[in-house]
């Protein structure tokens, strides 16, 4: 339900130095909005699928475009309705594989969301800001404070370490280059057909389904190597309609970060686990404060008792680990 952003994702998507053979819309809109201005197109390898109701949600609407991928494609490519491409991404995004021919995935890179600068020497003891490759970016308060009580990682950006809360792709410099992964952020990812046909998207996570890239690719880390090119650049211009409330979202971080976690380590050593629930408190904790230090005073306090909820749900109704997957 996102037709004006989707427009613009198709503006850049067909000025590409190298455009799609296919391009699929796979669209769980409940109005014909979105229909009304793409099932009729101008754009030849354009096709436009609204799904039955039983199959919206984005892990299940992700599967079932996967079968309409016709058998010429090699490489499926995922974006989001709100992302703006640079000219040579999809370019780029080939150029990995050329690269990397065994790769099972390679994403793009975010570049309007964090401020980097160059810098000539990493300061160890600087706590407001992040340092790697010869970049800085501005630390996070909820990072300052798990790093004083060394609840951080040694592992780089989207690395996961034992005890989950890893720092995620965001945190890659703009560098230009190649940075292998555990772990792609699923609305500017892609994989070989090949290993689509075989990995399925887990429908444990329905409808908006936070986290659902972080299970997909940390399941084929196991088995493969994936790959960020912070050259195949994009830009994510966050759009409200079709996220859900607060409170729904504060207890999927909980819970759907729970169940990734454990997707990677199914068995954490009890310094983990103590790590684990120490970290999901402290940024609990962090997510009150901003009742009081922001003007959404309301949507806090809304996530904030949704977080709570999930933490408590963990001690009597965990989620099921699918350990390999629904479909594999």
């Amino acid at each position: 339900m996102r037709p004006e952003a989707l427009s613009r994702l198709l503006d850049s998507v067909m000025t590409q130095t190298q455009v799609p053979n296919q391009i699929l819309i796979i669209d769980g809109s409940v109005n014909q909005s979105t229909a009304l201005r793409f099932r009729e197109s101008d754009i030849p390898q354009l096709q436009y699928h609204q799904v039955p109701p039983e199959y919206r949600g984005l892990t299940k609407q992700r599967n079932y475009g996967i079968e309409k991928v016709t058998d010429d494609i090699d490489i499926v490519a995922f974006l989001d309705d709100d992302t703006i491409l640079s000219t040579h991404y999809f370019e780029q995004l080939l150029d990995t594989y050329t690269k990397y021919p065994k790769a099972f995935g390679v994403g793009g890179y975010i570049t309007n969301e964090v401020a980097w600068e160059r810098v000539n020497q990493e300061k160890q003891d600087d706590f407001d800001h992040f340092y790697f490759d010869g970049y800085r970016r501005k630390e996070s308060s909820r990072y300052k404070l798990r790093r004083r009580l060394g609840l951080t990682q040694n592992t780089p950006p989207a690395v996961y370490p034992t005890f989950g809360h890893g720092r995620s792709v965001s945190f890659l410099p703009p560098s230009g280059k190649i940075y292998k992964v555990d772990q792609l952020m699923g609305g500017v990812s892609s994989f070989p057909i090949a290993v689509l046909r075989e990995h399925k998207f887990s429908e444990y996570f329905e409808g908006y389904g936070l986290y659902e890239d972080a299970d997909f690719t940390l399941r084929l880390s196991k088995i493969g190597d994936l790959y960020v090119n912070t050259a195949a650049q994009l830009e994510h211009h966050h759009e409200d309609a079709g996220r859900p409330n607060q409170f729904a979202y504060g207890k999927m971080v909980v819970r759907n970060g729970w169940y990734v976690w454990r997707v990677k380590f199914p068995d954490p050593d009890l310094k983990d686990q103590i790590k684990w629930y120490l970290i999901t408190i402290i940024l609990c904790a962090v997510r009150f404060i901003n009742i009081f230090t922001t003007s959404k005073k309301k949507e806090s306090f809304t996530e904030v008792m949704g977080r709570v909820v999930g933490i408590l749900s963990l001690l009597f109704n965990r989620p099921k680990i699918e350990s390999d997957g629904p479909s594999i």
